[in-house]
């Protein structure tokens, strides 16, 4: 019977009672045999229903409790706080303190300030911490653990770091707060500086330790201080888990080391859908498109579906090769398994504008509902990228009116805008009224919009003024702005004076020794060039092959600079030939400066012919209806000539013409209102046919041929996107024979499943 039951054996049950049937019937008979008025019984009773989820009763039986003492309250209080309901918790410690009895003891206000730490209520939070004080628990460990948390996840360090270093006694946990603290609140350097004094003072971190400290390297970015860290866990032995692990990938993916996080990500003990996530990340945060496309197949081949980080990287990737089909299919693939919150809408708006269309972000930015500023920042920046000026700027006009203020962010894409649009005398306006009325203080990222628009509209010295006037020394971005107006404008002694400052600051920087050789090309300074290639040579570098490629029913065709490997090349450059006639009728003319060799103007002007951007738009322009609007996909940014080009030619044909970022649509962009929003409708993608391997992996493969500089033969330039017999002629040189008959198995049992795969591109094979 339950009346010969101790109060110890009466705790010990309600503890171990998991089932809701059974506790109603202990509770009946608690009742029945007065147990329920044993002192701290109702509140073991509290706690019992609070563990099975019902809250409802806990509160009955606190209600019907008699003189409830601080344990009650600390049981209904803790309910509170292990369902999420923060606010109760709150509700309840204020209403417990304005009765007066009993008095809050160290659980109360160690609850009361993780809920207010949880919420980030840095007022209340402050409130409870003054109560505490007031009745003698300024020094209660757990009192001072549970502020150092609430001031540490509110982003207040300083008061953190003063409660910390007050602290009688520090335990782990106490060192833990402080690294995540300061991990967090974006300041890494302080983070892996308090691990420092932990070791100091004889302190073992344990893996909770290691993943804040990991997550500092992450964001510190140094390379040698993320092996110190990593020899120094191997070294003492931690102990890791997948937290452990997953949490050394992302370091190492995270500033760029893929290699290493790959071998890490191999030798993980096990791995779990945030492992696979870190990794495809890193991958597509550094343009490493394709690996991270393959990786998402791996994970799927291992019977993991991906999360929203996953997605969000694939999306990314899809950006960075502007493939605007696998786009498509990974957005219906969200809609259909995913709540689509601001964090997947911005990345798929942002997709869909670097992949061209530009309407489709727009009716997707429209539809979607809870817009916060990352979202218009994406969207003004989505107009400026493609060289909509005024769009821009009317888009920020309109965010204006909500509440939302504008950040440093928003300012960059406007000023941005104005830059891709020409617009100066804007781009002033804004530039000093960011300063004068908002009170945002330009950054290296301001001047360096404002540099590349005076650059760009050709006031070269305006510009060099503008860095002259900075507050701060100019960052590497500013000078390469500057250097790339002085190439477009031929200031071949501004602009070796630009090269100069950016050799010093990154005087291995590759990229600006050939800018600078193609500068002293325009001047023809033969010597000076000779001069730099030498350099270049001998500092091991080689050119990277430029390529062009175009969607046509679903397939990519790729090109290369005079490139006769193509079944149509013929055809293409009788197209070619013919539209060049035209165009020379509308004042064309080559800029044969733009060919940095010592050669016969003839040689240049058939160079320039061939380049690989007016191969791929001659085969849109052969291979698709008229009136479509045709898409090119660069690796390397566009010459002045074929600038020009493909001007002429969007007037000559009447179709808009977009070749990475930039388009012509009559030599004049059209404003948003003419044009016709269009989303297809047909969202609903398998998620087989998204992510499957035999689909995606000739493309992988040639594009990996592409950066890698192989030659392509004739049934290599086409690059199926579904699998059907008739697409897979033109993959099949990148294929073994194994791999062929794999693909042609597919595609007969079930070629209409595959019918959304897309492609990505890649650094390099796994």
């Amino acid at each position: 019977m339950l009346s010969a039951l101790s109060r110890p054996s009466l705790k010990h049950l309600l503890r171990s009672c998991s089932d809701a049937q059974a506790l109603v019937q202990i509770h009946a008979l608690m009742l029945v045999t007065g147990s329920l008025y044993y002192p701290h019984s109702s509140g073991h009773l509290i706690s019992a229903y609070a563990r099975i989820g019902d809250v409802a009763a806990a509160h009955s039986v606190f209600r019907t409790a008699f003189n409830p003492n601080i344990s009650t309250w600390n049981a209904l209080i803790i309910a509170h706080s292990r369902r999420g309901s923060l606010d109760q918790v709150l509700r309840l410690y204020r209403l417990l303190v304005s009765q007066g009895q009993p008095r809050p003891d160290s659980s109360t206000f160690t609850v009361t300030l993780k809920a207010c730490a949880q919420s980030f209520d840095l007022r209340s939070g402050q409130e409870v911490i003054a109560h505490a004080s007031d009745l003698g628990y300024s020094h209660d460990v757990f009192v001072c653990s549970s502020v150092l948390n609430m001031y540490a996840k509110c982003g207040k360090m300083d008061d953190a770091m003063r409660v910390f270093d007050e602290m009688p006694k520090k335990d782990i946990v106490s060192w833990t707060t402080m690294i995540t603290g300061f991990v967090n609140a974006g300041n890494p350097v302080e983070a892996i500086e308090v691990y420092r004094k932990m070791q100091a003072e004889g302190v073992e971190g344990d893996g909770v330790v290691m993943v804040g400290l990991l997550q500092a390297c992450a964001a510190f970015g140094d390379m040698g201080i993320c092996q110190s860290v990593h020899g120094h866990m191997l070294r003492h032995h931690i102990e890791t888990d997948v937290i452990v692990e997953t949490s050394l990938v992302d370091m190492y993916a995270k500033n760029g080391f893929l290699e290493t996080a790959h071998i890490a990500f191999e030798k993980m003990s096990s791995k779990n859908v945030v492992s696979w996530s870190a990794l495809i990340s890193g991958y597509a945060q550094n343009g490493f498109a394709s690996d991270a496309l393959w990786m998402l197949i791996k994970m799927q081949e291992f019977g993991l579906c991906p999360d929203s980080v996953a997605l969000v990287s694939a999306i990314l990737a899809c950006s960075h090769i502007g493939f605007l089909k696998l786009g498509k299919s990974i957005h219906g693939f969200i809609m259909r398994r995913f709540d689509f919150d601001h964090i997947l809408g911005t990345a798929v708006i942002d997709m869909y504008s670097k992949c061209g269309s530009l309407l489709s972000a727009r009716e997707l930015f429209d539809r979607v509902c809870s817009r916060d500023l990352i979202s218009w920042n994406t969207m003004i920046a989505s107009y400026g990228v493609h060289g909509h000026g005024k769009e821009a700027l009317s888009t920020f006009l309109e965010m204006s009116k909500t509440e939302l203020k504008p950040d440093h962010a928003t300012f960059a894409s406007l000023l941005s805008a104005f830059s891709h649009s020409g617009l100066v005398d804007e781009g002033h306006h804004w530039f000093n009224l960011m300063r004068q009325e908002y009170r945002i203080d330009p950054s290296d990222k301001h001047y360096v919009c404002m540099v590349d628009l005076l650059a760009r509209a050709g006031h070269v010295e305006e510009a060099h003024e503008l860095i002259q006037s900075m507050p701060d020394e100019p960052g590497v971005a500013v000078w390469v702005a500057l250097l790339s107006g002085c190439h477009n404008h031929k200031k071949l002694e501004l602009g070796q004076y630009a090269a100069g400052k950016v050799l010093e600051l990154f005087p291995d920087d590759l990229g600006i020794y050939s800018l600078l050789s193609n500068v002293f090309a325009m001047a023809k300074n033969w010597d000076k060039v000779v001069e730099v290639r030498r350099r270049m040579k001998k500092m091991g570098t080689r050119k990277v092959p430029g390529y062009s490629l175009v969607e046509v029913e679903g397939k990519l065709h790729a090109f290369r600079m005079e490139d006769r490997s193509h079944p149509q090349y013929e055809k293409i450059m009788d197209l070619l030939k013919r539209l060049d006639f035209e165009m020379r009728k509308l004042g064309y003319k080559p800029k044969t400066e733009f060919v940095f060799h010592d050669l016969d103007e003839d040689v240049k002007e058939r160079m320039l012919g061939n380049h690989s951007e007016k191969l791929a738009i001659a085969f849109g322009l052969l291979t698709t209806s008229p009136g479509t609007r045709i898409v090119i996909i660069k690796n390397l940014r566009i010459c002045g000539d074929c600038h020009d080009a493909i001007k002429c030619i969007s007037e000559i044909v009447n179709r808009e013409i977009i070749s990475t970022l930039e388009f012509f649509l009559n030599r004049i962009i059209s404003p948003l209102h003419d044009r016709v929003y269009s989303i297809p409708s047909n969202h609903q993608g398998r998620f087989s046919s998204l992510f499957d391997r035999w689909a995606i992996w000739p493309i992988v493969k040639l594009l990996s041929a592409l950066q890698s500089g192989q030659s392509l033969s004739k049934d290599r330039s086409c690059l199926p996107s579904s699998l059907h017999p008739a697409d897979i002629v033109g993959a099949a040189g990148y294929l073994t024979q194994q791999e062929q008959t794999r693909m042609f198995v597919l595609a007969d049992v079930g070629g209409s499943a595959h019918k959304d795969s897309g492609t990505q591109e890649v650094r390099s094979v796994p």
